[in-house]
């Protein structure tokens, strides 16, 4: 299995749209949303591209090529800090979270 370039974490709007840009630009891309629907609208959406859908943080994680860079697209407040805690264990110095 190929590792991605950069992950997308949160499939909104704003993420799902990011993260094609990305993949358009020539990067490819993971990504990852706790909503199982925006999920699987995420993995129609990159089916054919250089992105893929995971189902949970571990597995995000472990799509991604090492330094990891993480984009984080939830809304402000304690979304964005319950990510950074699920993520922290994983991450390395090097490791970048936009």
């Amino acid at each position: 299995m190929s590792k991605f370039d950069i992950g997308m974490i949160g499939l909104g709007v704003m993420g799902r749209n990011l993260a094609l840009n990305l993949e358009r630009n020539g990067f490819s891309v993971a990504g990852f949303d706790l909503d199982e629907n925006k999920q699987k609208a995420g993995a129609e959406i990159f089916s054919g591209k250089k992105m893929s859908v995971a189902k949970n943080i571990r597995e995000f994680v472990g799509l991604l090529k090492k330094p990891y860079k993480i984009m984080i697209m939830v809304p402000a407040g304690k979304a964005v800090d319950a990510v950074i805690t699920d993520l922290k264990p994983m991450l390395q110095r090097g490791d970048v979270l936009i």
